[in-house]
């Protein structure tokens, strides 16, 4: 795998917006501007960039238009992003996968960090292991599941190649010493449609996508990953931690908003004000918190250090688990 030295790019990138040749124009935006989303539509990252969508078109005075631009772990949909004219029209709302997928696929069409200007984190949500009617309705703990799917030929989903969701899979088979072949998809909706038609055993999904499905009892919630329990689960499912596997699972990832990173300084400035009006505000905190969510704004300078810090982690972790693409 061969890119450029992470910190010198970082250094770069942040001197890059002042050294920009574009002329600024004297208003902006004075037409609609575009947020790629590298997932298709109905999966958390979606969710999440269609609220900031809506509210920004306020602070903005113009239209937000949502393209969904799927593949290789997101990195098709963010390489687009980071080669778009930097103008301020073309953003991308993206995940932790914007430092995954490059990591797992060893290969970068776009740098995480230099190519990209960051205007602030959203929050950020756990990821809960569910199973789906291809496991005994009568299995209600990850416990019995693990007792059940030992000796057996299990699947997992996950919602792109090297994602968070496809390494606690890879950890959950490791750790419970269960056999798991694991399916991997371009997105979390597509996923749950497999998941709820009984394609695969279970995987890890993000309330966003898949509360409404838990909420039902259509998929049957195990155990979370990260520190911390679900709000609206916390009374029934654990996380992985308290059940006793490892500190691996304590990981946190982001979900926010980016640019190009030569958009002029001028127009940075007022994405960044509008991003953080909204992320902040009431009503956004409310929205995020009803669809557990953990509100968690970062200014531009706290969330670039968030990435950087990630990509490290992702690149150790993903060498321990082997967690590289083979297509």
């Amino acid at each position: 795998m061969r890119r450029r030295p992470l910190l010198g790019l970082a250094a770069q990138a942040l001197a890059a917006p002042a050294i920009a040749q574009e002329r600024t124009p004297t208003r902006y935006p004075d037409r609609p501007v575009r947020f790629i989303v590298p997932f298709p539509p109905g999966g958390g990252t979606d969710v999440w960039a269609r609220m900031v969508a809506e509210a920004m078109q306020a602070e903005l005075g113009q239209p937000i238009l949502i393209e969904n631009r799927a593949g290789a772990g997101g990195m098709v949909g963010t390489e687009a992003a980071a080669k778009a004219a930097p103008d301020g029209y073309t953003l991308l709302y993206n995940i932790t996968t914007h430092v995954q997928a490059p990591v797992t696929f060893r290969r970068f069409p776009y740098d995480p960090v230099g190519d990209f200007f960051p205007l602030g984190r959203l929050g950020t949500t756990a990821i809960t292991f569910c199973v789906g009617p291809t496991v005994p309705a009568a299995v209600t703990t990850l416990a019995e599941f693990v007792a059940w799917g030992r000796n057996r030929d299990l699947a997992f989903g996950n919602y792109g190649q090297g994602s968070t969701g496809h390494a606690y899979a890879l950890l959950l088979a490791q750790e419970a010493g269960l056999r798991v072949t694991q399916v991997a998809y371009r997105g979390e909706a597509p996923m749950l449609q497999d998941l709820l038609s009984g394609s695969f055993h279970g995987g890890f999904h993000g309330m966003p996508a898949s509360g409404e499905m838990i909420r039902a009892r259509r998929i049957r919630p195990l155990a979370t990953g990260g520190p911390d329990r679900v709000p609206s689960l916390a009374a029934e499912v654990p996380t992985l931690l308290e059940l006793g596997y490892s500190r691996r699972f304590d990981f946190t990832g982001f979900t926010g908003l980016f640019a190009p990173a030569r958009v002029p300084p001028p127009i940075l400035d007022r994405l960044a004000t509008a991003f953080r009006t909204v992320a902040t505000s009431p009503e956004m905190v409310r929205r995020l918190r009803a669809i557990d969510t953990a509100p968690g704004y970062e200014d531009p300078a706290t969330f670039r250090q968030s990435v950087i810090r990630t990509l490290r982690q992702w690149e150790e972790l993903a060498a321990s688990l082997d967690l590289y693409a083979t297509g």
